[in-house]
């Protein structure tokens, strides 16, 4: 992969940053639409079983991660819930949405860090698009705990899988 995330922590903030090679609407509606979700949401060796999004303001994403890969040990099998209630849409500039660990039902995970993750698509020249994400945490200690959970890599694979799936569109 030639454009590799950027990622930098400040204070209870997390600044991300990554180009893609594809039109700006193209990379918005794949990543706000379920039926693309579902091709690359989630690290490498991880898929989505579970795939919901009503993509309006006030309306909620929801899905389930699960570990296909046995060679990941004692995560193989493992599902991780997750839910986003959609706040702002300016298509296909940006929008903005609180993030939140789940369970099945939907209902947030007591104890688990949660966001509001404001994303926004800018159109580069030769048809590429930056994205560009801001996630703000209740603190700093909330921001760390996702990090040493690994959450850096497990972005950085999920965007890696995503300028893959753009390149099949």
């Amino acid at each position: 992969m030639t454009n590799k995330l950027t990622l930098r922590p400040e204070g209870s903030v997390l600044f991300m940053e990554r180009e893609f090679d594809a039109p700006r609407e193209l990379v918005y509606d794949a990543y706000t639409q379920a039926e693309h979700l579902k091709h690359w949401w989630g690290p490498r060796g991880w898929e989505l079983s579970y795939c919901t999004v009503d993509f309006r303001p006030g309306g909620v994403w929801h899905y389930c991660m699960k570990c296909v890969d046995e060679n990941q040990g004692d995560f193989f099998g493992f599902e991780s819930w997750g839910k986003g209630v959609y706040k702002e849409i300016d298509a296909p500039e940006s929008f903005t949405y609180q993030d939140f660990f789940s369970d099945a039902e939907g209902n947030e995970t007591e104890g688990m860090p949660s966001s509001i993750v404001a994303l926004s698509f800018e159109p580069l020249e030769g048809n590429r698009t930056r994205m560009v994400s801001r996630a703000k945490y209740e603190s700093e200690d909330q921001l760390n705990k996702v990090l040493e959970m690994g959450m850096e890599p497990g972005i950085a694979q999920t965007l890696d899988r995503f300028e893959e799936y753009l390149l099949t569109l």
